[in-house]
């Protein structure tokens, strides 16, 4: 049961362009409506070991017994208040299910938990807030969705569990993983707009934290720079122990056999049309049988949009999914 349910997905002509689709899937226009996900989330803050502090939101459900509940992550530079964070979110919730959305440190207006940076490979954290996450909820069926990097975190995640298993994590999903980060960061690079979108939200970023940590941090040079590459390595030369942003990059990138060791049925989801993840490192990997990868041929980066409302076909595919492993149990 941990292949996705796809029921077929055509674009429509109008949203055959990754970029359009990329563009699209951020925007507040799709979150608009009432959410009773989000009409009922109370923010949590998760004490993820080290001295670490992590601020989710969980939204429990007036089911006396709901379906499960699925942790959302998202992506870079966004937050658990992203457009299709909250669409997720409220399908989810209305087919039954607790949602707990996880912010990553200093994302989602959390800087001021954490002195520390945050960098990717920070997977520890992540890993001891889901383990909590789920461990609070022992009676429930556990779900796990991650989005761009969150789909990264989401699938070291499964692989870890091969060594430190969360008992009632059943099923995780990844949407548009970045597996390869050195090349996507490269590639959102050369797309101006992706560019500008991103160095927008990390410079916002960087300044509030700098603002907070004044005696630890100075980005004023750093925040002059024009590209995300060359961003990312002034802050690791500068605040990291990682020699080269090679070295850094590889320590987060799942490709070739990367995935052989994940010990939860998981489903990667991907488009032959994102501008930012290459189609290329899906169709080399080489995963285990509990691993299943759908490829569509349109869908951009966190989009596959359907119809004039702009709703994310990946949001019915979650719940069908889900639904799927329940109906299966004895």
């Amino acid at each position: 049961m941990n292949a996705l349910p796809l029921s077929p997905y055509a674009a429509p002509f109008w949203l055959r362009n990754g970029h359009l689709q990329t563009f699209l899937a951020s925007s507040g226009f799709r979150a608009r409506g009432a959410n009773p996900m989000q009409a009922a989330a109370r923010d949590v803050i998760l004490g993820a070991g080290g001295g670490i502090r992590l601020l989710g939101s969980h939204s429990r459900h007036p089911a006396t017994v709901p379906k499960g509940l699925v942790v959302l992550l998202h992506g870079w530079e966004g937050s658990i208040d992203s457009t299709y964070m909250l669409c997720t979110g409220r399908t989810l919730y209305r087919r039954g299910y607790e949602v707990f959305r996880l912010n990553l440190r200093d994302h989602g207006g959390s800087h001021h938990l954490n002195q520390g940076i945050f960098y990717a490979v920070l997977l520890d954290e992540v890993f001891e807030a889901v383990a909590q996450v789920a461990a609070a909820a022992a009676e429930l069926n556990v779900f796990l969705a991650g989005f761009s990097l969150g789909g990264n975190f989401a699938l070291r995640i499964a692989r870890r569990c091969a060594a430190q298993p969360i008992p009632n994590l059943r099923q995780v999903v990844a949407v548009s993983a970045a597996l390869d980060p050195e090349v996507s960061t490269d590639r959102a690079d050369r797309h101006p707009m992706i560019r500008r979108y991103f160095l927008k939200k990390w410079r916002r970023s960087l300044t509030v934290k700098q603002q907070l940590f004044p005696d630890l941090y100075d980005f004023s040079d750093i925040l002059r720079l024009r590209t995300l590459r060359g961003i990312t390595d002034a802050l690791l030369e500068r605040y990291s122990r990682y020699p080269s942003a090679a070295a850094y990059f590889q320590a987060y990138t799942l490709i070739g056999d990367a995935l052989r060791s994940i010990a939860v049925p998981t489903a990667l989801l991907t488009a032959q049309d994102d501008p930012i993840i290459p189609v290329s490192d899906y169709h080399e990997l080489r995963a285990n049988e509990l691993t299943r990868i759908t490829v569509e041929p349109h869908g951009g980066h966190n989009g596959f949009l359907d119809g004039p409302r702009l709703r994310s076909r990946y949001e019915t595919w979650l719940a069908d999914m889900f639904d799927g492993y329940g109906a299966a149990r004895p």
